[in-house]
């Protein structure tokens, strides 16, 4: 069975009352509390998004995180209680697309949780049309929605969700400066977001699309505004 959102908390009420709310909003939603259900879930089901709490009873969020990418390429959005800096970067640094911190508010956390079903939509349908992003053997770079990946000198680099998102931002004004506001508002839409979690957005698409990404060909830093994709 096929659903919108997995929800993985070893908080069954709060769990709970989460599923049931998006369920109100036609955001069809199922709910697990444990690691190894979620595995289990995954075997039989799939679904568009996972929401991931990083302190699981039988395991860590942080675990289920790598195991997940090693076989799928749905965006992972972190909620937790655990507030620290170096939760988040390390969240994000192992394929998580955002993280949102507990308490959260439901209302907010469904906004978020459309926006990126609806990024997924827009992505599946875009390969039906000539647009930025459609690929062109004539440019050095282009993306390719069909599969969320990007091409580069004829070779397919699949990206996460958020990376695909924050490439296409940049893609959508190459060759033009683009502000660290213009991209969180048009890659992560409302609320409140660190530079550092886009620096390691940043930096993690670097890694993937750059030959040095010490010294960048494609995505160019603007100190103190944003940055660049020369094309």
């Amino acid at each position: 069975m096929h659903y919108n959102c997995l929800i993985v908390d070893d908080e069954k009420e709060l769990a709970q009352m989460t599923a049931e709310y998006f369920d109100m909003f036609e955001v069809k939603t199922r709910y697990v509390t444990s690691a190894d259900e979620c595995y289990e879930f995954l075997t039989s089901n799939s679904t568009d998004l996972i929401l991931l709490d990083i302190n699981l009873g039988d395991g860590s969020g942080f675990d289920v995180c790598k195991k997940i990418r090693e076989k799928y390429r749905l965006p992972i959005l972190f909620i937790s209680a655990r507030q620290s800096d170096d939760d988040i970067l390390i969240a994000l640094s192992i394929g998580g697309d955002d993280y949102i911190k507990k308490p959260y508010s439901l209302s907010v956390l469904l906004a978020k949780v459309k926006v990126t079903l609806k990024r997924i939509a827009e992505s599946a349908g875009g390969a039906e049309q000539t647009k930025a992003g459609a690929v062109s053997e004539k440019e050095s770079l282009a993306l390719d929605p069909s599969t969320m990946s990007v091409l580069i000198k004829g070779e397919h680099i699949p990206l996460k969700a958020r990376e695909y998102a924050l490439l296409e931002a940049l893609y959508k004004h190459k060759n033009t400066i683009v502000s660290k506001d213009r991209l969180f508002e048009e890659v992560w839409g409302d609320g409140y977001y660190s530079d550092g979690t886009l620096n390691v957005h940043i930096r993690k698409l670097r890694e993937k699309i750059e030959e040095d990404p010490n010294n960048p060909a494609f995505i160019k830093t603007v100190w103190g505004t944003g940055y660049i994709l020369e094309l």
